[in-house]
C-alpha cells in the first residue's frame, strides 16, 4: 500500500509537499463532498412537485433518501475493497461521473421505479467517493496539517445543508424540481473537469499489500470510533429527521427555515473552528462536540416552551455537531493507519445506517410517545457515546495524535 508521503507508482507520482495545503484540488473534494450531500437531500426540498410527476405520495417519493441511504450502506464496503487497487483519480472521476449520470436520469425520469433505480445507483456512487475523500485529502497534505485538509473537504456537509438544500428547493420552486437535479448535472460535470486539472492522482494498493476489509476491526482505535460514529449520527438524525415535527409541537411550525438557517450558519463556523485546531485538539473537540449537542437536546428537552432558548439550542447543536464528519473521519484516518480506507468504508456503511436508523426510530418514538420524545433520546443515546470517547484516550481518541503513515 503506498503510505501517505510522496511513495507512489511511477505511472502516478504524487508531488512534492509544501508546507501550505493545496487549496486548488482540496476545494474540489469540497465540491465534490457538497454534491454528494446534497443529492442525497435534494428530493426533501422538493417534494411536493415531485411526487406529482411520479404520481406517487409524498410518502412513496420520500423513500428517494431513504433508498440513497440503502445504496451506500450496502456497497460502500465491497465496492472499497474490489477498487482497492485503482488509481485514486481515476476511482473518484467515475464516482462523480456517476453522480451525473444517476442526477440526469432523476431529472428526466416520469417514472418511479426507474427513479429509485436512479437514486440507488446514486448512493453507491456516494458511498465509493465517501470512503475515498477523507484519505484522499488527508493524502493531500503535509503531516501536520492533514486535519486540517480533511475539515476543509467536509466542509461540503454543512454548506449544503445550510445553502445547498434552500438554494435547491427554491430553484424546484421558480424552475420545477427536475431543473433542482439538472442543476446538480451540470455542477458535476464542472466539477469533472476540475478534477480532471486541478487534483493529483495517487496509487491505490498493490493486490499483494491488501488487507482483508474487515481486519481494520482488529487495529486498536478502529471499533471505537465505529461506535461513536453509529451512535452519535444515529441521536443526531433521531431528531434531525423530525425537526420540523418537534417545532410543530412546541409552536413554532413557521420557524423551521429560520432555525435550520442558524443551526447551519453555526455549523459552518464549527468546521472552520475544527479544522483551525483538530490537529492538535482532536480529542478535546470530540468531547465538546458530544457535550455540545446534549446540552442543545437538554434545552429542548426542558425549555422549548421558550422560543428563543430554542434558537440558543440549534446554535449549540450546529456548534456541536459541524466538525463532527471531520473529527470522525480523522480520528477513523489516524486509528486504521495502513487500513485507512477499510476503516473509511465502514463508517461511511455505519453513517449510513444511522441515518435510515435516525428516522424508523423517530417514526416510531412519534407514535408512540410523541415528539417532545426526541430530544430525552438524544440523550440517552449520547450517554455511550461520551463514555467511549472517554474511555479511548489511547487508541481511537488520543490526547495525541499519531504521526503520520
Amino acid at each position: 500500500m503506498a503510505t501517505e508521503s510522496t511513495r507512489a507508482t511511477p505511472q502516478s507520482p504524487a508531488p512534492e509537499r509544501s508546507a501550505k495545503l493545496p487549496m486548488s484540488a482540496l476545494l474540489a473534494l469540497t465540491t465534490a463532498v457538497f454534491i454528494t450531500s446534497l443529492t442525497e437531500t435534494l428530493p426533501a426540498g422538493v417534494l411536493p412537485a415531485m411526487s406529482g410527476s411520479l404520481h406517487v405520495s409524498e410518502s412513496a417519493t420520500g423513500q428517494a433518501v431513504t433508498i440513497y441511504a440503502l445504496g451506500t450502506a450496502l456497497t460502500a464496503i465491497p465496492l472499497t475493497a474490489a477498487t482497492a487497487g485503482w488509481q485514486r483519480k481515476r476511482l473518484l472521476l467515475t464516482a462523480m461521473a456517476a453522480f451525473a449520470v444517476a442526477n440526469t436520469i432523476t431529472a428526466v425520469s416520469s417514472h418511479y421505479a426507474l427513479t429509485m433505480v436512479a437514486r440507488f445507483l446514486a448512493g453507491v456512487a456516494a458511498g465509493l467517493a465517501w470512503a475515498l475523500l477523507a484519505g484522499y485529502a488527508r493524502r493531500l497534505a503535509p503531516p501536520h496539517l492533514q486535519g486540517k485538509a480533511i475539515a476543509v473537504a467536509m466542509a461540503g456537509i454543512p454548506v449544503a445543508l445550510s445553502l445547498g438544500v434552500p438554494a435547491g428547493a427554491f430553484v424546484g420552486e421558480t424552475l420545477g424540481w427536475r431543473a433542482a437535479f439538472l442543476a446538480m448535472t451540470a455542477l458535476t460535470l464542472v466539477l469533472l473537469a476540475w478534477i480532471t486539472a486541478a487534483v493529483p492522482d495517487f496509487a491505490g494498493q498493490r493486490a499483494g499489500a491488501r488487507a482483508p476489509m474487515l481486519r481494520a476491526l482488529t487495529v486498536p482505535g478502529v471499533v471505537p470510533v465505529l461506535v461513536v460514529t453509529l451512535v452519535f449520527v444515529l441521536a443526531h438524525t433521531v431528531l434531525y429527521a423530525y425537526v420540523s415535527t418537534f417545532l410543530q409541537h412546541v409552536g413554532m411550525a413557521d420557524a423551521t427555515d429560520a432555525v435550520l438557517l442558524t443551526f447551519g450558519v453555526v455549523s459552518l463556523v464549527s468546521i472552520w473552528f475544527t479544522g483551525a485546531h483538530i490537529d492538535r485538539r482532536l480529542r478535546t473537540l470530540t468531547i465538546a462536540s458530544v457535550l455540545l449537542v446534549a446540552v442543545a437536546a437538554a434545552i429542548l428537552a426542558t425549555m422549548a416552551g421558550s422560543h428563543a432558548l430554542v434558537y440558543v439550542a440549534a446554535a449549540l447543536w450546529g456548534l456541536g455537531w459541524g466538525g463532527v464528519p471531520t473529527l470522525l473521519q480523522t480520528a477513523a484516518a489516524d486509528a486504521g493507519g495502513e487500513a485507512a480506507d477499510s476503516a473509511q468504508a465502514m463508517l461511511v456503511t455505519l453513517w449510513n445506517v444511522a441515518m435510515a436508523g435516525g428516522g424508523i426510530i423517530g417514526g416510531v418514538l412519534l407514535e408512540t410517545l410523541g415528539a417532545g420524545s426526541f430530544p430525552v433520546s438524544v440523550l440517552l443515546l449520547l450517554a455511550p457515546v461520551l463514555v467511549v470517547v472517554v474511555v479511548a484516550r489511547r487508541h481511537g481518541f488520543p490526547a495525541v495524535r499519531p504521526p503520520a503513515a
